[in-house]
């Protein structure tokens, strides 16, 4: 295993003590020590935090550290290849990258298929990278980084699951206080029979998946982005346009943030069937409680400004059902915010079978 500070203490011998990058659950202790530091920004996708990268060395000659989940690294081939390549402008980065689906670990089906594939694209890209888990793998990632800053090149480093000791530190609370295990158990209630629901990967799938089961609620079908962070939206919007069923979009604040454009695109084009449901937390809950800044955001005018008919917010539980029965019925696009605290229920279960669950949910019955 290796201890945050002995990785940090290698950054900042050479020079880098700018950071950027997308909250991971592998990489949460990284975030965990960068809560207090000034330079950090938590970027909204992977490719934004290269970016930001990019612009912090232009501006400081510096090499910044850029981190992020491997499953975002397709979200930032864009700039590291169109930009940052030694055959375009050349410029130095460190990537650290939570490398789930590792071959030495067990996962989840969709972070296997990423996990397998990591170590080739980096190869493609022509990036060298070392696997930290080791103190000695450290010493060889310090080498790799003076000469990465000598020839301006780009060095990866691979961490999988458990490497990062785990500190005392704990992941910062949400500040909103509704209870989502029964915000998801009033609207499970309320649903028409044959309605459509889409939720957004990260808990709450996972949350949805245990309400219907736990208090047996079986109107409508769900869904569950397992992967596709930021895309939940899109997916909806795909789906209700063909469609003349009501489909119930169930998005998260990090989600929501991170293909933000998705949003308007919705806004242009879906139709009255289609219904927005933003679960803001203001944090990124699954991967630390890293917080995302959705709280600074009027959402009322922000939706209504990209074409949604009706705002609706929910932030007490006396509102729960009244509100989520109006916004059900209304024949119209509709953005509803619902202000919720972080996850309480321990364990949670995933997905599974993951066919069958696609199968059903586009059966018409």
């Amino acid at each position: 295993m290796i201890n945050v500070n002995s990785l940090v203490k290698i950054l900042k011998q050479n020079s880098c003590d700018f950071y950027t990058g997308v909250p991971d659950s592998v990489l949460k202790e990284l975030s965990y020590y960068l809560q207090k530091n000034k330079n950090h920004v938590i970027a909204t996708n992977e490719g934004s935090a290269v970016s930001i990268g990019i612009g912090h060395y232009l501006s400081t000659k510096k090499i910044p550290c850029v981190y992020m989940q491997n499953s975002g690294l397709s979200n930032a081939l864009n700039p590291l290849i169109s930009i940052a390549h030694k055959k375009v402008y050349n410029i130095p980065l460190i990537l650290l990258i939570g490398w789930r689906g590792s071959p030495n670990i067990k996962d989840e089906p969709q972070h296997n298929v990423k996990g397998k594939i990591t170590r080739e694209i980096l190869k493609l890209l022509n990036i060298k990278y070392v696997i930290l888990k080791t103190k000695k793998d450290l010493e060889t990632f310090n080498q790799k980084i003076k000469i990465s800053k000598k020839n301006n090149t780009i060095l990866a480093g691979l961490i999988e699951m458990g490497t990062l000791e785990k500190s005392k530190t704990k992941k910062q609370k949400g500040i909103f206080n509704l209870d989502k295990e029964l915000f998801f158990k009033t609207l499970l209630e309320n649903l028409d029979k044959k309605m459509k629901v889409i939720s957004s990967t990260g808990y709450n799938s996972r949350e949805l998946m245990y309400v219907r089961k736990k208090y047996n609620l079986n109107k409508g079908k769900d869904f569950y982005m397992v992967g596709g962070m930021g895309h939940t939206s899109s997916v909806a919007l795909g789906y209700s346009l063909k469609n003349k069923k009501k489909i119930i979009c169930i998005d998260g604040d990090g989600s929501f943030l991170m293909h933000l454009g998705s949003i308007k695109t919705i806004g242009s084009f879906a139709k009255k069937n289609l219904k927005y449901i933003l679960l803001n937390n203001n944090t990124h809950d699954s991967v630390g409680g890293q917080e995302t800044f959705v709280k600074n955001i009027e959402l009322k005018k922000f939706s209504k400004s990209l074409g949604f008919k009706n705002f609706y917010e929910i932030n007490k539980k006396d509102q729960l059902k009244k509100i989520i029965k109006k916004f059900i019925k209304n024949n119209s696009l509709d953005f509803l915010e619902v202000k919720v605290s972080n996850s309480k229920i321990s364990k949670l279960p995933r997905p599974s079978d993951l066919i069958k669950i696609k199968k059903e949910f586009m059966n018409n019955d």
